[in-house]
């Protein structure tokens, strides 16, 4: 180790507040491996200002040997610390990193457990999934919401019964979490719960994120559910069941998407327009030649697109 960045480790346990910044910020420049451990011992320091730079130091170094002390550091009182470590171990943290990372879940320290439940998402390991279930049924809604968020980002997983009803969970910011997982798992109820989601849920998020997920799944059963959804009082819920029709082309819903042609959201009228496409129908080119002159130019394409595509579909199958 050179004579300088001696000099720095050994301002760092200087009792004045101001050498200790300088130091730890002149530390940061530099950028050493032989830093790193100083640098651990400065994330314990009085001064929110020095542990906020340690830790910024530590990330740009991106030595492993830092991560279970930034771990410690989510349990910190100060918002802007956990922050800061978070961010950092996003980076860091490796599937080498997984063991410690699932014990230190079961500490008794919220912020701590919220964030290793971020963490383990880029790991996406499914041996946290033993971890993770304690807290879908925690009394802590954040706690709910972030398990649930989890789950979806797991390898392997495809069935999940704790999972299932927290889409009907008190806590709005859960269900929106819950409606978005669903769309990844495969149990039988999936599709009957995320159709209750979306007709009868209070938050138009809740609904949106219920269409989307039944997108992603591409399963009849929903066909009504979305029908209805058409009519939702948001456009954003009324937009992604369209699109969710788009995947699961049923000539009974034909007449409702027709009608959303007139809706008075651009986004609506464009997703009703490739709906429409994709039933290859000859009974919605009039109501589309009538879209041609729509105000936005982007639907009057996409109807222009749907009549060709009908047009061309049919003369196939008479081929």
């Amino acid at each position: 180790m050179n004579n300088d960045i001696k000099h720095w480790l050994e301002m760092l346990r200087s009792p004045d507040v101001n050498d200790r910044l300088v130091a730890v910020k002149t530390l940061q420049h530099l950028g050493e491996e032989e830093t790193v451990d100083a640098l651990i011992i400065a994330l314990q320091d009085e001064s929110i200002a020095v542990k906020k730079i340690a830790i910024s130091a530590l990330w740009e170094i991106a030595n492993s040997s830092a991560i279970p002390a930034l771990i410690e550091c989510l349990s910190s009182a100060d918002a802007d610390i956990r922050t800061e470590a978070a961010s950092a171990l996003n980076d860091l943290v490796t599937q080498d990193d997984l063991l410690l990372l699932l014990d230190k879940l079961q500490s008794d320290d919220v912020n701590t457990q919220l964030n290793i439940l971020v963490l383990l998402r880029k790991i996406h390991d499914i041996q946290s999934l033993p971890y993770i279930l304690p807290f879908l049924k925690s009394n802590n809604s954040e706690l709910r919401e972030a398990a649930i968020t989890t789950l979806r980002y797991l390898n392997q997983i495809e069935k999940c019964p704790e999972a299932l009803d927290l889409i009907f969970d008190e806590s709005a910011v859960v269900r929106r979490a819950a409606a978005l997982s669903l769309g990844h798992l495969q149990d039988t109820e999936v599709i009957t719960k995320l159709n209750q989601a979306l007709i009868n849920d209070s938050d138009w998020q809740v609904r949106r994120n219920a269409a989307i997920s039944l997108a992603t799944h591409e399963n009849q059963q929903a066909i009504s559910a979305l029908e209805i959804a058409l009519n939702d009082e948001h456009w954003q819920v009324r937009k992604s069941a369209a699109q969710a029709l788009q995947k699961i082309p049923d000539i009974q819903v034909m007449p409702r998407l027709i009608q959303a042609l007139t809706d008075e959201y651009a986004d609506v009228r464009k997703e009703a327009v490739i709906a429409l496409s994709n039933l290859a129908h000859a009974d919605a080119i009039n109501p589309l030649q009538q879209v041609l002159d729509d105000p936005d130019k982007e639907v009057s394409i996409q109807a222009q697109r749907a009549i060709q595509k009908i047009q061309t579909d049919r003369i196939v199958l008479r081929e």
